[in-house]
């Protein structure tokens, strides 16, 4: 099979009373649950105790861990009062999925919500879009069956980030009824976690600069980032004599960088030891390829960072999040310019504290999901 991701979800009717929604994604593990993962995981559990319904994950590549499902939950301070079912439903031997008519389907990709959508309702789906995924694909067959899905009028959205809303309603290749038939949310990023801690700033004999490295995610533009950081190195902007290099992500391989540097790979780390980590960078570099924030941009800054990232589309700026973001064009020069920036951020340490003391990152999941629990309960009570 061509496209077996795209297989139709098996359903079979069962009895029952009351509600219930189901998360429909790949895999819940730890190496996804700090990204968009983790948002469906909060933003399910929310919505169903907002509308009163039991909860059910369904993945569609493994079979699920209602631990690390619990984990996201217990660290965010989140609790559901009943037990959550977990199914693995893939496309080959996993088991069938037992609906009734009041089952609510949250799905997290274009493929999972095709795969829905041929065994449920239309209305019964809520599609959680954190991304333009069709910049996921080349022109060809993923993109047009993408864009298909994307496409349908019948689909109502919730979209992660008031930048990627607009995007969809005024940027390349508008789908304008995503925002007619959607609402957004920002992120948070909880004090608990995301917060400045400058005194091991000062107990450390260097800086720490950090690179979100995904080779295989071609849209965090890995190798244009290894060439801007060899760059800085040869051109002193990052002298490795007061800088560490810590590299964070996934399928990392050791590399050696000029002057002998050796960055530390750090990957598939657990969510409490991702936020440790990240409280302990002074200038990261995360590219993006895409017309969102993405997340690592603002992890850093919420936790005292300066950081450096792509524009693109119509994202040209985050210092309505931060000005402890730096945003320039995906060129060498342009990076280079905007570690320059950084690091003379990071180097200014009331510039930066002040900064840090002055940014509108959301720190409370529940508010920052207020008005999409509000008109996702409207649509379905």
């Amino acid at each position: 099979m061509r496209f077996p991701g795209l297989a139709r979800l098996r359903t079979y009717p069962e009895q029952r009373s009351g509600r219930r929604l189901s998360i429909v994604t790949d895999s819940v593990n730890a190496g996804l649950l700090y990204g968009g993962v983790g948002t469906a995981i909060l933003f399910g559990t929310l919505l169903a105790k907002r509308i009163g319904a039991d909860l059910r994950l369904i993945e569609r590549h493994e079979a699920p861990d209602a631990g690390q499902f619990g984990s996201v939950l217990a660290t965010h301070g989140i609790d559901f009062p009943h037990p959550i079912d977990c199914v693995f439903s893939s496309w080959g031997t996993g088991a069938s999925v037992p609906t009734f008519d009041r089952d609510l389907f949250l799905t997290t990709s274009w493929w999972t919500t095709k795969a829905t959508r041929m065994a449920v309702a239309p209305q019964k789906i809520i599609y959680l879009l954190q991304e333009d995924e069709r910049m996921f694909y080349p022109r060809g067959d993923e993109r047009l069956r993408c864009e298909e899905v994307l496409a349908a009028q019948d689909l109502r959205f919730v979209v992660n980030s008031e930048m990627l809303l607009r995007h969809f309603a005024e940027g390349n290749e508008p789908l304008p009824h995503v925002a007619r038939q959607g609402c957004w949310f920002n992120p948070a990023f909880p004090a608990d976690h995301y917060y400045d801690d400058p005194e091991s700033r000062k107990r450390r004999t260097k800086k720490n600069f950090l690179f979100y490295a995904r080779p295989n995610n071609l849209r965090n533009l890995y190798w244009r980032g290894l060439e801007t950081i060899s760059a800085v190195i040869e051109e002193g902007i990052l002298n490795p004599d007061d800088w560490s290099f810590i590299f964070i992500g996934r399928d990392l391989k050791p590399i050696s960088l000029p002057g002998r540097v050796c960055p530390t790979m750090r990957e598939n780390l657990p969510w409490s030891e991702y936020a440790a980590l990240i409280r302990e960078i002074d200038v990261g570099l995360s590219l993006i390829d895409t017309p969102h924030p993405s997340y690592p941009p603002l992890d850093l800054a919420a936790s005292g960072a300066v950081v450096g990232t792509t524009t693109c589309g119509l994202k040209q700026s985050l210092a309505g999040h931060s000005e402890n973001i730096v945003c320039v064009d995906p060129t060498v020069d342009g990076l280079k310019y905007g570690i320059r920036q950084a690091v003379a951020i990071a180097s200014n340490e009331p510039l930066c504290a002040s900064n840090y003391a002055r940014n509108a990152i959301m720190r409370d999941w529940s508010l920052a999901f207020e008005p999409a629990l509000q008109r996702c309960a409207a649509l379905v009570t």
